[in-house]
């Protein structure tokens, strides 16, 4: 276990997929982060790369073969990381293309994860580094699972995420068999910039959205204000997930979505992946912030 401090927060890291495990508020002992009870979902904060979501048939093809991905990546279960930097307060995990690795996914590449802890906020950022000769296709994202309620004398329905702009845009339903993304759309904003959270609103699996004007979500007590904040200016998609009747909420920033229903499962042309050249990088970060009202 890694872990980074200051006078307001400890952050814990999982060296087997670099996979964040707790913001614990050192004057308060509120931890923010979903211990991963593995008889409801066994995660804490999942790191997804090179796919988001779930591939028809779990697979994709690339220059005319078919290659297998399981949901969401190798990286969030990888045990190859490496630590390439550390401090109190900033520790960077490195995962490169192995044997292994190019049977799945055929280009070579290097991956890191940075966590910077500075006052009440956390900084994820992801870069990939296309070492193939190669124009490399990828997707990245986040999976980070939040304790709601947050307090034993609370519930689940007391809280509401709570978007920086007035929304419109609609969820994306998944085909509840296959994980693929549908045409099918349902409205869950309230007041124009709200979600209130209540025990079915994952009966449908995740919320997803493709063009939401916001790029910071709040989860917010409906009395007493907001907890945390995730910011996320560089990723155009957003999924919102628990299980279903689960004491978190996930809170997901991806650069990518699931395969669509219609999808010919080329990789180069899946909605939302990226691109990268031979020999150039890729950056891209999302913020936590804890309030400072649960850090006395």
């Amino acid at each position: 276990m890694n872990s980074l401090s200051n006078h307001l927060l400890q952050v814990k890291i999982k060296f087997t997929g670099a996979e964040l495990c707790a913001i614990n508020a050192i004057k308060s002992n509120t931890e923010f982060i979903w211990q991963a009870n593995a008889d409801i979902w066994g995660s804490h904060a999942p790191n997804l790369f090179p796919i988001i979501g779930s591939m028809k048939d779990d697979s994709y093809i690339y220059n005319g073969k078919t290659y297998h991905m399981i949901k969401h990546g190798f990286a969030r279960a990888n045990e190859n990381f490496e630590i390439t930097k550390s401090s109190e307060t900033e520790i960077k995990f490195r995962l490169n293309s192995n044997d292994t690795l190019h049977k799945m996914y055929p280009f070579l590449f290097q991956f890191d994860i940075d966590y910077t802890l500075k006052e009440n906020v956390l900084t994820v950022n992801h870069t990939v580094f296309n070492k193939d000769s190669n124009t490399m296709y990828f997707s990245v994202g986040g999976h980070p699972a939040f304790n709601c309620p947050l307090y034993k004398d609370e519930t689940y329905t007391d809280y509401n995420l709570e978007f920086e702009k007035p929304e419109t845009s609609q969820s994306y339903l998944l085909n509840m068999t296959s994980g693929l993304v549908t045409d099918q759309k349902i409205s869950v904003f309230t007041e124009g910039h709200k979600i209130p959270l209540h025990k079915n609103l994952f009966n449908n699996d995740a919320l997803i959205f493709k063009d939401l004007k916001s790029r910071k979500v709040t989860l917010n007590h409906k009395s007493k204000g907001p907890v945390l904040s995730v910011s996320f200016n560089d990723f155009p998609f957003l999924g919102i997930w628990a299980k279903p009747n689960a004491p978190y909420v996930c809170i997901e920033p991806w650069l990518g979505i699931a395969d669509s229903e219609t999808t010919n499962q080329n990789i180069e042309e899946k909605e939302g992946i990226i691109a990268l050249n031979a020999g150039e990088t890729f950056s891209a970060s999302y913020n936590i912030e804890i309030d400072h009202r649960h850090l006395v």
